[in-house]
């Protein structure tokens, strides 16, 4: 096996702040890209701490007890996050995913959560508000934060077996109680719940079957994620990758399957059904099959940086508008013009590299761990 190389590059504050046109146009919620993509999707990191250290999203080797995260004074204020919520909202978004890190390790995110569930899209109707987690701390605040207004949870787990769990999560957590999470989201009205699967070949792989028929006839979406080349500090390889394709084929030896069509346009997940009704699995084919094509979503980290791709290198910096004397309007109009002239289709061109191309290859990108997935 070859020796994994973990390059290490801090771009968290790789950014630029943004241009405020001149003319500021009034929000019609109609924008659209370069390529026709609307503005449907924002996806906010509230904190970069995780107390996991998955080795694909936060490895300790590199986010050990010396890492330097973001200071306190550095990440945005609720108010912040609320009022550029609004200002995206105007601007098309009509839903809203809190991620982090680990965003139930913000403290008092229920505030921010009953903030955002004040907000309505410019049709009128309830802003529609997720959260992505991995369960740990899900037993314990399932019932406040449906209090406060979240209506739904995704949960990253990588597999039931108990040993492989806490060898991926790398702090020895147990299994057990990320499933109490997931039961406590359920027992509170947190549905319909997605659990997320991220799939590295001879890790965990020999997990897909169990989980499979753990979540069948459970009202749990279970969603199988190929393991991407996100950032520089997880060592990426490619022969490390299980294609979704073979994937759904280890499926089919146990549960025959049925094509499912999408829900809405620009969803990631190819869906998939069990043919003797026992529920919904979905795949998300982030290194064989790219989806740049229909992607409506834009992520804010947590410090007011912009991106407009999962694995982009750059942002822009909306705090220093936020923090600065710059209106709603003035923002609103920064944003619309990133969002016009957004270009960035990067799995399709990855796609054209040869299979054996490194991310060294494809450039310096955003780690995972900063902007959420």
């Amino acid at each position: 096996m070859p020796e994994k190389f973990i390059p290490i590059a801090d771009i968290r504050y790789a950014s630029r702040v943004p241009h405020v046109p001149a003319h500021i146009p009034t929000p019609t919620g109609l924008l659209a890209d370069t390529l026709g993509r609307p503005l449907r999707d924002l996806r906010i990191s509230v904190t970069d701490r995780c107390n996991f250290r998955c080795s694909y999203c936060m490895p300790r080797e590199v986010f050990d007890k010396d890492y330097a995260f973001l200071p306190q004074t550095s990440l945005l204020s609720f108010e912040e996050i609320a009022r550029l919520a609004r200002i995206f909202v105007a601007n098309g978004v009509e839903k809203i995913r809190l991620t982090g890190g680990e965003p139930l390790l913000r403290k008092n995110l229920e505030v921010l959560i009953e903030m955002l569930a004040k907000i309505t899209t410019t049709s009128g109707q309830p802003l529609d508000i997720t959260l992505t987690t991995n369960a740990s701390l899900l037993a314990k605040k399932a019932q406040s934060l449906k209090d406060a207004g979240l209506q739904r949870v995704t949960v990253s787990l990588d597999g039931l077996d108990d040993a492989v769990f806490r060898r991926m999560n790398d702090v020895d957590f147990p299994v057990a109680d990320v499933l109490k999470g997931i039961e406590a989201a359920q027992r509170v009205g947190l549905t319909p719940i997605k659990v997320n699967m991220v799939v590295k070949r001879g890790t965990n792989d020999a997990e897909i079957l169990p989980m499979a028929r753990h979540f069948r006839n459970s009202g749990v979406v279970l969603r199988f994620i190929e393991y991407m080349d996100v950032g520089a500090t997880n060592g990426w390889r490619m022969d490390e990758v299980l294609p979704s394709a073979q994937v759904i084929e280890r499926l089919q030896t146990e549960f025959p399957l049925l094509a499912v069509n999408p829900n809405y346009a620009g969803e990631t997940a190819e869906r998939w059904r069990y043919a003797d009704g026992g529920g919904e699995v979905g795949v998300i084919s982030s290194v064989t099959h790219a989806f740049c094509g229909d992607c409506n979503r834009a992520r804010l980290s947590t410090e007011g940086k912009l991106f407009l791709c999962l694995f982009a290198s750059q942002g822009q910096d909306l705090r220093a508008l936020l923090r600065g004397d710059f209106s709603d309007a003035q923002i609103g109009g920064a944003v619309g013009h990133i969002w016009q002239s957004r270009t960035d289709r990067y799995s399709e061109m990855r796609a054209a590299l040869p299979a054996d191309a490194s991310p060294a290859d494809t450039g310096r990108r955003v780690e995972m761990s900063y902007i959420g997935g």
